[in-house]
């Protein structure tokens, strides 16, 4: 295995850069300010930062479906926005929670490691080695093999610790009892449906063993595919985080549903560009079963009546307008805008739409 503390040695030249940067990985002692610029086996580097004094999550799961090969975090904390700081993943390559005292530079660097050919060991391996505060970190990888590895240091409070299986990694500290992690593992392994549903049982599984002893606050869940695309908005199948709420988990598992339908939206659309309008019904459909109308303020059915109006099926969109208009009034004044935007073909059906929806009108006669 390679040496990352000694990097200029055995690297091929393109990752010497990247080996720098963890060779000067080590910040300042745990508790202690360092300066900007700290020395390392290969000179000064900047970029070190303090050890924070409170421990910043609690506990998460890293994880690769072994079916779809999407990859993902899911975390849970007493701590505000927890996921602007503890997860991190990047299609085609793995996934990071970095935790309890925690340095976020585990997951940017951790994730160029794999990237460059590193397993989720050995990424994770060479990052603690070099951090002397190792011994207050949680940490868990996960890489596009399906490779787990995991640290908890010595000094994380307890309850603290973690588990690893089969493609996942599930890390927790500040527990109320040690059965957290474990009841972790479980609801993983037993739960049914994709990766995002397996992540948050996990989570819910870990909040039924008492969770983090400081109580709730925020959530979140990160899930990029099995592939890069280029397009790092494309690859983020779930970014969703709950930033400070009584309920973290049910309420990211409420936005994992939303987000569902708004998916399905999205692939109805897709449909549509295609102009295979009956499969965008099914899409519309799928998605407006999958939440009610107030979730969207009658978005949804709003956008399935404009489809349907633009393919002249208008007797059929007027339903999905007046459920749109039942919910917010102002669809109907909307109705009146889309032809300027090309998404009615004439003033005159916007005209008739916005009447039929917002009173009871009887279809008008096609004869």
């Amino acid at each position: 295995m390679i040496d990352f503390r000694h990097p200029i040695r055995s690297l091929p030249l393109s990752l010497v850069g990247l080996a720098v940067l963890v060779a000067s990985f080590a910040p300042a002692g745990y508790g202690q300010t360092s300066s900007p610029f700290v020395e390392s086996d290969t000179g000064y580097a900047y970029g070190q930062t303090d050890v924070p004094r409170r421990p910043v999550a609690t506990y998460s799961i890293v994880a690769r479906d072994s079916v779809t090969g999407q990859m993902g975090v899911a975390v849970q904390s007493h701590w505000f926005s927890v996921g602007s700081v503890v997860p991190w993943a990047r299609a085609g390559v793995g996934a990071v929670a970095t935790q309890s005292f925690v340095d976020p530079r585990y997951g940017p660097l951790g994730l160029e490691l794999m990237h460059h050919g590193r397993t989720a060991e050995e990424a994770l391996n060479a990052l603690v080695s070099t951090d002397a505060a190792r011994a207050v970190r949680q940490v868990a990888m996960v890489d596009a093999e399906g490779r787990v590895a995991a640290h908890t240091g010595e000094n994380a409070i307890q309850a603290a610790g973690h588990q690893t299986g089969n493609g996942y990694s599930v890390q927790a500290n500040l527990m109320e009892s040690d059965k957290v992690w474990g009841a972790m593992a479980k609801a993983y392994e037993t739960s049914e449906g994709d990766l995002a549903a397996r992540l948050v049982a996990a989570l819910e599984a870990a909040q039924d063993e008492g969770g983090d002893i400081r109580g709730k606050q925020s959530a979140a869940l990160l899930i990029v595919g099995p592939e890069s695309t280029g397009q790092p908005w494309n690859d983020r199948i779930f970014d969703l985080r709950v930033e400070d709420h009584p309920e973290p988990v049910q309420e990211l598992k409420r936005l994992v549903r939303l987000q569902r339908a708004y998916q399905k939206l999205n692939e109805g659309d897709g449909h549509v560009t295609e102009g295979n309008i009956e499969s965008a019904m099914e899409s519309y459909r799928t998605a407006m079963g999958l939440v009610p109308d107030s979730a969207t303020n009658g978005e949804a059915p709003f956008w399935v009546g404009i489809t349907l109006a633009s393919e002249g099926r208008v007797d059929e969109a007027i339903p999905f307008l007046r459920r749109a208009f039942a919910q917010d009034e102002r669809w109907a004044e909307l109705v009146e805008r889309l032809p300027a935007a090309g998404l009615l073909p004439s003033e005159d059906l916007a005209k008739t739409l916005k009447k039929r929806m917002k009173a009871d009108v009887e279809p008008e006669s096609t004869e």
